[in-house]
């Protein structure tokens, strides 16, 4: 008959004995007989109350699983001629992929002559960092793999530290006011190049 070392319910060594004889242990005190070592030798059982043992394993697992910080990876694609508006929709999901926690793979899909144009794919990959730059930042420089272009990004550490470049539109019909210069007065002392003529113009003079 085969035989088992057993270890009683309170962790106490009960010694080798007769499986038949380990099971009727274990259930006169209303417990179980489980094999927890069966490579050696002899296999070695203990009595414990299986029902209470599964509840505590799982209880262990969903502890140890929240945790594990767990990222994921999500990508946004992009073409060559993507569009302003495709850009800002998918630029939308990216931003919100990074402010989530997650990590964003930003790829360039070329096909056949596009292949040639490979700076037209760099320029949004380089528009996107920036337009992301306040919540994200770069894990993976822009590289080349096939017919992709593409670049990862992570969530920002210290948010805050950067904000994205505002670009206000210029209205239309002339410079927007901050960039005329202010007329000289009528009594400010005049100063005249000697190496340069002097050109007057009734114009407002626009900001390079």
């Amino acid at each position: 008959m085969a035989q088992v070392r057993v270890i009683g319910d309170e962790g106490e060594q009960l010694g080798v004995m007769d499986i038949r004889d380990a099971i009727r242990a274990a259930r006169e005190k209303g417990l179980d007989l489980v094999e927890v070592a069966a490579t050696a030798d002899p296999p070695v059982c203990r009595i414990i109350d299986f029902g209470k043992f599964q509840y505590e394993a799982k209880k262990k697992a969903n502890e140890a699983k929240k945790k594990q910080v767990t990222i994921t990876v999500k990508e946004v694609k992009f073409r060559p001629g993507t569009d302003d508006h495709d850009y800002s929709y998918r630029m939308k999901h990216a931003r919100e992929w990074l402010e989530e926690g997650d990590k964003v793979k930003a790829t360039i899909w070329f096909r056949g002559r596009e292949m040639t144009h490979r700076e037209l794919g760099a320029r949004i990959l380089e528009r996107l960092e920036k337009d992301l730059i306040d919540v994200g930042e770069v894990e993976a420089r822009p590289r080349m793999e096939g017919n992709q272009m593409f670049i990862i990004l992570g969530p920002r550490k210290h948010k805050g530290a950067a904000k994205p470049e505002q670009h206000a539109p210029a209205p239309p019909g002339g410079p927007t006011p901050a960039s005329i210069k202010p007329a000289p007065k009528a009594d400010a002392p005049k100063v005249e190049s000697k190496l340069e003529p002097k050109v007057e113009s009734d114009k407002p003079v626009e900001a390079g």
